[in-house]
């Protein structure tokens, strides 16, 4: 998580080294500059602060405190550049080289950043507050074990730190040392009840080990402070959770509005004329082996390269698989941007004339919305990755269908909605699916029972839910369900569970992680998949129905839960689409003591798979190009945005 600079009990100027320059007025200048800048009236301060340097150009305080507001107004590289000024002046405050390494870390110069905070220490050795600000830009270098050995060094000389034990638990969850990372939360929250969105992280963490002790009144408390605008927990968490619609979007916006700020310093964008190529950029860390690629590869390859140009942003890792290689091949630009900071990055994009910038991040891991807080193009969407509203006023366009979002559900969403017809979600007609032949008892499956299967992440998986899905095996005798095991904590926790409500704990089996093409191959074992609710299975569901596995729902009230519905309508299965879990288990009961009609269902999926509209890829492709003609359309006479709806192109292009 991003920090400001932290006000410590002196926190603008030290006590040693501190040059105030000649005379009394200079003093009390510098004092009325202090006060101003503590009330939050930066402008006033920073005017002081220059008139303090025009007596005394040496005065290395005043500059490190023109750096600090240069910090708070978003103006990072000035930042950096005066408190540089400042330390050649008095190379021996630790206090300038910490905050010059917060303001590097927000240009991602993680390792310039490391260094400051290296300095900072070796000038003071009790130095808590550095230890931790050094962990966070460790834990951005994806050094996460230096980076909790360097919160653990912050928390021994600073045991109250709750900031220290708050970012060592988000760096012990990228670790997968969940019960570690909630026992940092729990310490955490033990020290300040009320900081800032700690309780829904901690939440969120919990989930994905299937601790569900305390839930309803954890998720009653969420509801509660979400509506009265408290801070408790950042947007994404609550997707999976019971939360109300209206409380997602009170969330979205809190959380953007706190992280990713609208920031005008770029200033608006210069109108342009009609091009005969429109510049699309696609924003991601996801272009290698990753669900968002698995879906997009296939549609950056067939976009029409005669009327759009498309360059990509990646901020990812460069792994260097076999699908960033292919990804990479279908845009006439594929930019790194990983070390560039969100301003820069934007800059970048207004000057190569982007012309619709599409985020397919939104908030979930390794976001940048703060590129398009700058405005990186005139028109800038929200596409795939993140399943609700953005909650800021500078994305324009959420693209969605009727299924995700109904007319009356448009006032929960910032966004205005582009309607595509049929499904919102492209796929890749190339999934490979393994010829490795897999058995029931390799899977450690019953080889003759009816096999239940559900390979969403733990954390979608809620009390209520589990509940349903305990009385579907023990109506169905010698059934089992087959899980996805995020994690050993989850599995045992569910096995424990399971035993809790009266169910053997054996019929519960849990398949560990694997590469795609074999995890596809493998859930033709299955005979139903079970969405979870209220966070629908997105790209697992397709995966199920590319191999011909039918997939049985329940619809909710948000864009998270009513994904799978999606699907199934664009191929022609909306008979799986139910809408209480009351039906669902009824259904799940019914199939599985119904091969008949079961085997109706499969057949329907084997003859739409090709035919219907949910992987045929270059309909697809021609609906979303007509999205972005009419975006750029209203750009052009200078209409703001407005709900779009697209009409279906019926491809003739099955193969």
């Amino acid at each position: 998580m991003p920090r400001k600079i932290k006000q410590y009990k002196n926190p603008f100027f030290t006590e040693k080294g501190s040059s105030v320059g000649p005379g009394a007025l200079s003093l009390q200048n510098f004092k009325n500059a202090i006060s101003l800048h503590q009330q939050g009236r930066l402008e006033q301060a920073k005017n002081l602060y220059q008139q303090l340097l025009k007596i005394d150009p040496a005065n290395a305080d005043a500059l490190h405190l023109l750096g600090v507001i240069a910090h708070q107004t978003g103006n990072h590289q000035s930042a950096v550049d005066m408190i540089s000024l400042a330390i050649q002046i008095n190379p021996n405050v630790e206090i300038y080289y910490s905050n010059r390494g917060i303001a590097q870390k927000e240009l991602k110069q993680f390792d310039a950043a490391v260094a400051s905070y290296d300095k900072a220490i070796a000038l003071k050795p009790h130095y808590a507050e550095a230890y931790c600000n050094k962990g966070n830009a460790l834990k951005e270098l994806k050094q996460l074990d230096a980076a909790v050995a360097s919160y653990d060094k912050a928390i021994n000389l600073k045991p109250d730190f709750v900031e220290a034990y708050y970012n060592r638990g988000i760096s012990l969850q990228e670790l997968k040392q969940l019960d570690a990372a909630v026992a940092s939360y729990d310490k955490a929250l033990s020290l300040n009840p009320n900081f800032d969105y700690l309780f829904g992280i901690r939440q969120h963490a919990k989930m994905h080990l299937c601790d569900w002790r305390d839930f309803e009144l954890n998720v009653l408390e969420l509801n509660t402070k979400i509506k009265k605008n408290y801070k408790i927990s950042p947007c994404f968490p609550i997707l999976a959770l019971p939360i109300q619609l209206a409380n997602q979007h009170q969330a979205a916006k809190m959380w953007s509005a706190h992280k990713f700020p609208f920031n005008p310093s770029l200033g608006p964008i210069q109108k342009s004329t009609r091009k005969d190529k429109i510049r699309i950029g696609y924003y991601s860390a996801d272009f290698h082996n990753h669900a968002t690629a698995f879906l997009m590869a296939e549609l950056f390859e067939r976009h029409d390269k005669k009327k759009f140009e498309l360059l990509a942003f990646s901020y990812g890792p460069d792994k260097n698989d076999a699908m960033r290689n292919r990804v990479k091949q279908a845009f006439s630009q594929f930019i790194d941007v990983t070390a560039v900071s969100d301003k820069a990055v934007a800059q970048l994009s207004r000057e190569l004339g982007i012309d619709i910038a599409i985020d397919l991040k939104g908030f979930t891991q390794d976001t940048r919305l703060g590129i398009f807080s700058y405005k990186a193009a005139p028109v800038q969407v929200s596409y795939l990755g993140y399943p609700g509203t953005l909650g800021s006023d500078y994305i324009d366009y959420l693209i969605a269908d009727k299924t995700l979002i109904p007319k009356e559900s448009q006032q929960h969403y910032s966004e205005k909605i582009v309607y595509l017809p049929n499904s919102y979600q492209v796929n890749d007609r190339k999934r490979v699916i393994s010829e490795k032949h897999f058995d029931k008892l390799g899977m450690n499956l019953t080889q003759e029972g009816f096999v239940f299967c559900s390979f969403n992440s733990n954390y979608k998986i809620t009390p209520s839910l589990f509940d349903v899905w305990v009385r579907i095996l023990k109506a169905v005798g010698g059934s089992t369900l087959w899980l996805f095991e995020d994690n050993p904590t989850a599995a045992e926790n569910l096995r424990k569970e399971a035993q809790i409500r009266g169910l053997d704990p054996a019929r519960l089996v849990f398949a560990k992680r694997m590469d795609s093409p074999e995890h596809l191959a493998r859930q033709r074992l299955a005979d139903l998949f079970l969405d979870t609710q209220p966070y629908n299975a997105h790209t697992t569901a397709s995966d199920a129905l590319w191999v011909g596995l039918p997939v049985l729902t329940c619809m909710g009230e948000s864009f998270a839960s009513r994904v799978a519905a999606s699907l199934l309508n664009a191929i022609g299965l909306s008979e799986l689409v139910t809408k209480t879990l009351t039906e669902y288990e009824a259904l799940a009961i019914e199939l599985a003591k119904n091969p008949v009609k079961l085997k109706r269902i499969r057949n329907t999926l084997e003859s739409n798979r090709l035919t219907m509209p949910l992987f045929d890829t270059p309909r697809f492709v021609k609906n979303i190009e007509s999205a972005y003609l009419k975006m750029y359309e209203r750009y052009l006479k200078e209409l703001q945005p407005d709900h779009i709806f697209i009409s279906d192109f019926e491809s003739v292009e099955t193969q």
